[in-house]
């Protein structure tokens, strides 16, 4: 699990690696289709993510920071292949989110930090059946309830997913 003082810069990362000159953190590996795989750091705090913007969102009106759904490799950590969600709001406290990939479904819990809210998988055993699960599926529906009490969903492509995850797994060496 990404510890919470690593989310602001995780999200911070995205947000920079989206305008080319501003960039320096995190290094470009590839953009497939509907995903984009980066690295960021080297040595023991090498981490490599590809992540994904939702491609529609319910409700459609809703205002928040950017949203994402991440897969990262920790190297130092022997952690690959780990999915997170960044809704760009905070969740409601205690809540949990839904990750459904066709009629496969999966709980993550969430964690807020500052203004800033984010989701991971509960169960270790059930990243890798998402992953998988992903790369064989049209899209991915992330749910979760704000802390405003509204629930959202955002629908994610998985179009790329396979080749940005090719990419990050070589990139740190998983």
């Amino acid at each position: 699990m990404i510890r919470p003082t690593l989310l602001a810069a995780f999200i911070g990362a995205a947000v920079l690696s989206a305008v080319p000159a501003a960039a320096d953190d995190a290094l470009l590996l590839g953009v497939s289709k509907d995903w984009t795989a980066y690295s960021s750091g080297s040595g023991a705090d090498k981490t490599c993510y590809a992540m994904s913007k939702p491609r529609s969102t319910d409700p459609k009106k809703l205002k928040r920071d950017a949203a994402y759904f991440l897969i990262t490799d920790w190297p130092s950590r022997k952690t690959r292949s780990e999915p997170e969600a960044v809704p760009g709001f905070q969740y409601k406290d205690g809540s949990t989110v839904t990750a459904q990939v066709g009629g496969a479904s999966f709980e993550f819990f969430t964690q807020n930090d500052g203004s800033a809210g984010a989701a991971w998988i509960r169960k270790r055993a059930d990243e890798i059946k998402l992953v998988e699960a992903m790369k064989t599926g049209q899209s991915l529906v992330v749910s979760g309830t704000s802390k405003r009490g509204k629930v959202v969903k955002d629908t994610y492509s998985l179009a790329g997913l396979q080749d940005a995850l090719d990419a990050i797994h070589k990139a740190c060496g998983m």
